[in-house]
């Protein structure tokens, strides 16, 4: 270990620490002593904390309380020194002097820990300049679990003026560097306080500190692998943003949360603003069974005001925390504990998610310092990907309303609930394409007839809200004509009539019931729809013709008719064309002769599970990927009479 240069001027020689002490400087000091105590009890709770650190602190906190205790029984004035100005700055330029040609890194601090001057040898130490070590409190240049102790020996050297020693591990850019610090009190002319310098040696063991110009090359060779790290991110950011064909809000914020931690953090936390107010979405943090359980409790704590997420979300402003000084800057959990303390972490960024609008909420993430400070490099880097974040969440939340609206339209041309028909059993099915997000074409409805009962499918070519005009008119003209008129091919002509001034045309089927006997005789009218398909209760299967002239084509319209005759146990099955034309990955249609299969395997079970099976059966073929919106309407005969 490399010797440790400390230095000691003398200001007030008549004045010593131990020989008394003015009240209000007991006061302070017994108020100093409590806010380490407590940080000593955080420490102790930290992950792998230095238990015999915190130990020796605590006994040395106990001699000062002793100490403080007999100062207040017999408090002495000591008179002030009144030595020329020009002996005070003559120790300053000593000091001076003698702080840049140390050949070991040093550190004046004064006796609130706060750093006044570095060398350059500290300066090169942290990895930093010394202007931005200079105004901040010592500690947080070192690990979370030594910070504590490390306060309590500072307060014990400025009290007793006994040089001490302390393990300690500096946080900087590249790498943590475990040294040995020596602490030593000293008076400077002119100060009301004492100063304390510490001198850091490196453990043996570790890289030495570089040449200048083996360095500068390493540096350029760093600094250029960390360039390509931070473009690699963001490639890998923008590819797994968008990569689903649907945008998905929670997939988005998950995927990104997961890299960034991956990449570029120990932690990653996403909250996004939901009715005013800001809702911790996601955590991810280290993959161990402790750090799993921190992230079950911050998932659960929403961002307070005053708490860094939350401020920069309501400002819009970024912040870069290379060396976290308040441990509450977090927040605190419900049980008082600091979240930079529970979490490990001493550097920290937070940037807020935009989308060129509007702040949807802020990415922070944290690291305890194993692999270095955040830069303002890390910095851009993160503003880029929360920009392409906000963007995503925008597009995923636009996605959603006009999902929202067409579900709403879709569902405003299909019947709430089928009506129950004596002696009938009916089911219907309405699978939604997994591609788009506009209302689909397809329709089906159960009315009453003059004679009985009406059921109609039919498919208008295309989709979207035009689409949905034309599904509304063909619906409901069916079922308003169907209270006049009995025959099929009458009410499918009227129809065509009404359909000839749109645009777009319409497949559709339409079965006219009447009681007949135990069973039914069914009136089916196609135009251009394909064939139905009837089960008989003995399990033969039979296609019907199906074909005629779509509606809205042609003025001299002729549908395709037939008659059927249906007994008890025995199924009409009609269906859109989305379940023939339903593909797998190679290409291959669902086609009529699967569909042929699962209804003759599933024949006897109730109408619903016949059904759900045709269904399932359609996106196991495709793997969920449904081009078109599909819908299937059935009825099978019961012994019951149809009244």
């Amino acid at each position: 270990m490399v010797a440790c240069v400390v230095v000691v001027v003398a200001q007030r020689r008549e004045l010593c620490m131990s020989d008394g002490l003015e009240p209000a400087t007991v006061m302070r000091e017994i108020s100093d002593l409590g806010l380490r105590i407590g940080e000593l009890r955080q420490a102790a709770s930290m992950p792998a904390p230095d238990l015999r650190a915190t130990l020796e602190a605590a006994l040395m906190e106990l001699d000062l309380a002793l100490s403080a205790l007999r100062t207040l029984g017999g408090l002495q004035t000591v008179a002030g020194d009144d030595e020329e100005g020009s002996a005070a700055e003559s120790e300053r330029r000593v000091l001076r002097t003698v702080f840049q040609d140390a050949p070991v890194p040093l550190f004046l601090l004064d006796r609130d820990a706060v750093v006044r001057r570095v060398n350059q040898q500290a300066a090169v130490l942290l990895g930093t300049s010394p202007g931005y070590v200079s105004g901040k409190p010592f500690p947080i240049f070192c690990d979370l679990p030594t910070r504590a102790a490390l306060r309590s020996q500072l307060a014990a050297v400025v009290r007793t003026g006994t040089r001490s020693h302390a393990k300690v591990r500096f946080l900087r850019k590249k790498a943590p560097v475990d040294a040995v610090i020596t602490l030593a009190r000293v008076w400077i002319r002119g100060e009301a306080d004492p100063l304390v310098i510490a001198a850091a040696a490196v453990v043996s063991g570790q890289p030495p500190l570089q040449e200048p110009l083996e360095a500068e090359i390493t540096a350029g060779d760093d600094a250029m692998a960390t360039v390509m790290h931070r473009m690699d991110v963001l490639a890998s950011a923008t590819e797994l943003l968008l990569a689903e064909p649907l945008f998905n809000e929670s997939v988005a914020v998950r995927r990104c949360a997961r890299l960034l931690a991956t990449e570029l953090a120990d932690w990653a936390i996403i909250d996004v603003a939901q009715g005013g107010d800001l809702r911790r979405q996601v955590v991810f943090g280290p993959d161990d069974e402790r750090c799993a359980e921190v992230c079950r409790i911050l998932e659960d704590l929403d961002p307070a005001p005053g708490a860094l997420p939350h401020t920069v979300h309501g400002n819009q402003q970024t912040a870069l925390h290379a060396h976290v000084q308040d441990l509450d800057i977090l927040g605190v959990t419900d049980d008082g504990i600091s979240v930079c303390g529970l979490m490990g972490v001493t550097s920290m960024l937070s940037v807020p998610i935009e989308d060129g609008e509007n702040c949807l909420g802020a990415l922070t993430l944290a690291t305890s310092g194993e692999h270095g400070q955040f830069d303002l490099m890390d910095l851009g880097v993160v503003q880029r990907l929360a920009r392409q974040l906000g963007l995503v969440i925008r597009a995923a939340r636009l996605y959603q309303r006009r999902s929202e609206v067409a579900d709403g339209l879709q569902a405003s041309l299909l019947p709430r609930e089928l009506p129950k028909i004596p002696g009938l059993e009916v089911s219907a099915r309405y699978i939604v394409a997994t591609r788009g997000v506009e209302v689909g074409g397809d329709f089906y409805d159960v009315f009453e007839t003059m004679n009985g009962w009406g059921f109609v499918l039919g498919d208008v070519c295309g989709k979207g809200e035009e689409a949905a005009a034309v599904t509304a008119t063909a619906r409901h003209g069916v079922r308003l004509l169907s209270r006049w008129k009995t025959e099929p091919a009458e009410i499918l002509t009227m129809v065509n009539q009404a359909l000839m001034s749109e645009d777009r045309f319409v497949t559709a089927v339409l079965a006219e019931l009447v009681e007949k006997g135990a069973g039914l005789s069914i009136a089916l009218g196609s135009a251009g729809h394909p064939p139905s398909i009837v089960i008989r209760a003995d399990g033969v299967i039979r296609t019907t013709g199906g074909g005629g002239v779509p509606l809205g084509l042609f003025d001299d319209f002729k549908p395709a008719v037939e008659t059927l005759d249906l007994e008890p146990g025995d199924t009409l099955f009609m269906y859109s064309d989305g379940v023939l034309d339903a593909c797998d990955l190679m290409r291959q249609r669902f086609g009529h002769e699967r569909l042929i299969e699962v209804l003759a395997t599933y024949n006897g079970r109730p109408l619903h599970e016949v059904l759900v099976a045709v269904e399932r059966a359609l996106v196991d073929f495709c793997e969920g990927d449904l081009s078109d919106d599909v819908s299937i309407l059935a009825l099978r005969v019961q012994p019951l009479s149809l009244n």
